[in-house]
C-alpha cells in the first residue's frame, strides 16, 4: 500500500498522536460472510498530562480537561491517513463512531467500505500502523507557570482523526510551540532580566 506524501497539517488546527487498538467483526454467517473491519480506541484521553515540547532543559506539558469537548463541533468529522488522501470513514454517514466518557473520546471506524480503508486495516493489523492523531482547534485553555502544564479547557472543533505511521513530532512540537510561545517567552525575559540585574549588581561593587 502506497501511501507517502507530504504532511498535509494545516497551520490553523493542532495535531495530537495517540496509540489507537483495533479489532474485526464478521456480519453474517457462512464462509462467504461480509466481514465489517473496525478500528477503535481513544483519540483523546482526559487529565493524562503530555511532554509536547522541550525548549533547554525545561519539558512543556498538555493535558485536556474532562468538559472540554461538552460544546465542540463533531457534526462532520472524517477517519482519514496521515490528516490527508482518501475519507474511509466519517461521522456523516455513520461509519465513524464518537462517543464521549469518563476516559475521553473514543472512536470506532469501520474500513471495509473502501478499497483504501481495506488495505489500510489489514497494515494497522499487521503492526505497521499502530498510531492515531487527531486534528482539533481550541476555544480556551489555560496554563499553570509552576508546572509548565497547559490545560485544554474547550475544544472548539474536531476536524478528523487520522491513522498516523510514524507521529510527525516536529509538526506536532512547531504545533505545540505556537501554543507554548508566550510564556517561553517570558521565561527567556525573566532569565534575561536576572542577568541583566546580576550584572549590575556586580558594577555597582567596583
Amino acid at each position: 500500500m502506497t501511501m507517502g506524501m507530504s504532511d498535509p497539517r494545516r497551520k490553523d488546527r493542532d495535531y495530537r498522536e495517540f496509540e489507537f487498538e483495533i479489532r474485526a467483526a464478521a456480519l453474517g454467517e457462512g464462509d462467504d460472510a461480509e466481514e465489517a473491519l473496525y478500528v477503535e480506541g481513544y483519540a483523546v484521553r482526559f487529565n493524562e498530562p503530555t511532554v509536547l515540547y522541550e525548549y533547554g532543559d525545561q519539558q512543556y506539558k498538555e493535558k485536556v480537561h474532562p468538559e472540554a469537548l461538552r460544546e465542540a463541533d463533531m457534526s462532520d468529522v472524517i477517519f482519514n491517513y496521515n490528516h490527508g488522501g482518501k475519507v474511509m470513514a466519517r461521522t456523516r454517514n455513520n461509519t465513524l463512531e464518537l462517543k464521549i466518557d469518563s476516559k475521553g473520546l473514543f472512536i470506532r471506524a469501520r474500513l471495509d467500505g473502501t478499497e483504501e480503508g481495506r488495505k489500510l486495516y489489514e497494515e494497522i493489523r499487521g503492526g505497521y500502523i499502530d498510531r492515531m492523531s487527531y486534528a482539533y482547534s481550541t476555544k480556551e485553555a489555560s496554563y499553570d507557570t509552576e508546572t509548565r502544564t497547559r490545560t485544554v479547557l474547550r475544544i472548539k472543533k474536531v476536524y478528523d482523526v487520522s491513522a498516523v505511521d510514524i507521529p510527525a513530532y516536529d509538526s506536532t512540537s512547531i504545533s505545540a510551540r505556537s501554543a507554548f510561545e508566550s510564556e517561553i517567552e517570558k521565561e527567556k525575559q525573566a532569565v534575561a532580566n536576572g542577568e541583566k540585574r546580576k550584572r549590575l549588581a556586580l558594577l555597582a561593587q567596583l
